[in-house]
């Protein structure tokens, strides 16, 4: 090393020592790190609660036949395929936490399956207060929906309900606490109506099975018959059945036979399997709508736009399966809330519910219009597909059926129509 480095060395030294001594100690110390909520908000755990029925006999599936794979394991093919819609409400759960990871939100499902609505009813009390779950989807027919409404009335609690068609549920058994993400009858009718007139097949043979199901479905067809400007040719009943001494309710030549003309035949069945095997054996060349043929739905697989093979594959991945209607609304009522939840920037109940009711929340259900709830009876607007078992037709609401507010009001039962009175 030589002089003029030593030198230079001793130079900075110096005036190092210099400007320590100089600064106060207090300002020597590092400053603390800011504390984490000031750059981001406190995390939040935000919990919604699912009921269904164990047992419930709407999952009883007839099956067809058996295939043997490679491996000699047996499959069996369900005649009518119908799934529990919870997978849905779990996808929604992830996808929630995947995007809470940007503002540390978490989301978790409480799963509950019991015996009756009691059950349900002291699950909800439960939950409510020892885990702080507010908001439950709920999977089951219209008489525990009702018992279980009723029952919570004026707490804290909000039921969404993921599976049930019902119009008596957005009617006369409307209530503040209960929403819902699956379609209703009036809905779906509409939707089919609306695409009939739209192709000039205006004149419809009804065929109505015996279930009580039925025969809400075909009281939902005479009102949309009724609004959308088609006629009703005919009501017939049907039996699934192969007693003789009931030829003329369960033989299909019978049933489409007659001097009356009609365009297309609208099958009122709700269990599907008088349905299956019903195209293609009619006495006249008429397409079948329905419970069979072209199909209403909330959701379909094959559906191209918007993002939604995105989802439905998404969906697949996580399952191994289709994606069906009633999954589709099982995953929008969690979209929906965990939005709210965000929106809000809060836990609280009301803050939530006053968020997920109000025209401020609109989310995509990848079918192309934004959704939110009607005001009126709680009943979520959505795009209704007209289904082949591997295509989508159409899209309601179809062209040139318009509305003053809101084009997805003519599906359904608009506010000047309702009975609900909430």
């Amino acid at each position: 090393m030589n002089a003029r480095t030593t030198l230079g060395a001793l130079l900075a030294a110096a005036c190092s020592l210099s400007l320590a001594a100089s600064v106060p100690a207090y300002a020597q110390v590092a400053a603390p790190a800011a504390p984490a909520g000031a750059a981001q908000a406190q995390a939040t755990n935000f919990k919604i609660g699912y009921l269904e029925i164990e047992d419930d006999p709407h999952y009883d599936r007839e099956f067809v036949y058996a295939l043997t794979m490679p491996d000699k394991t047996r499959v069996r093919i369900p005649a009518v395929p119908r799934y529990r819609p919870l997978a849905g409400a779990k996808l929604g759960i992830d996808e929630a936490n995947q995007t809470g990871r940007f503002t540390r939100e978490t989301y978790d499902l409480v799963p509950h399956a019991g015996p009756d609505a009691k059950d349900l009813i002291a699950w909800i009390e439960k939950a409510r207060t020892e885990q702080g779950v507010n908001f439950f989807l709920i999977d089951a027919d219209t008489n525990v929906i009702r018992e279980v409404s009723q029952a919570v009335r004026g707490q804290d609690v909000m039921l969404f309900n993921v599976s049930n068609h019902d119009d008596r549920l957005r009617g006369q058994f409307c209530a503040q606490n209960l929403a819902h993400t699956a379609p209703s009858y009036n809905m779906l009718t509409d939707a089919v109506t609306q695409y009939l007139v739209y192709q000039g097949w205006v004149n419809i043979l009804l065929l109505t099975g015996p279930l009580a199901e039925d025969a809400k479905l075909a009281d939902a067809l005479k009102r949309s018959v009724r609004r959308n400007g088609a006629r009703l040719v005919e009501e017939r009943k049907f039996i699934a059945s192969n007693d003789p001494r009931q030829r003329e309710q369960n033989n299909t030549r019978l049933l489409t036979g007659g001097n009356r003309d009609y365009d297309v035949v609208f099958l009122a069945d709700t269990d599907g399997e008088f349905a299956r095997t019903f195209p293609y054996q009619t006495v006249r060349a008429r397409p079948v709508v329905g419970a069979s043929g072209l199909q209403p739905e909330q959701w379909h697989w094959t559906w191209e736009r918007q993002g939604a093979p995105q989802l439905s594959s998404r969906f697949h991945t996580a399952t191994n399966r289709l994606m069906y209607g009633p999954d589709w609304s099982a995953w929008a009522a969690v979209r929906a809330l965990a939005l709210a939840q965000s929106k809000a920037k809060s836990l609280d109940y009301r803050a939530i519910r006053e968020y997920a009711l109000s025209d401020q929340l609109r989310f995509d259900g990848y079918m192309g219009s934004p959704l939110d709830f009607r005001s009126w009876d709680h009943q979520l607007r959505m795009n209704v597909f007209l289904t082949l078992p591997n295509a989508v037709i159409a899209r309601a609401p179809m062209d040139k059926f318009e509305h003053a507010v809101n084009d997805l009001d003519t599906l359904g039962v608009d506010k000047p129509e309702t009975t609900c009175r909430l």
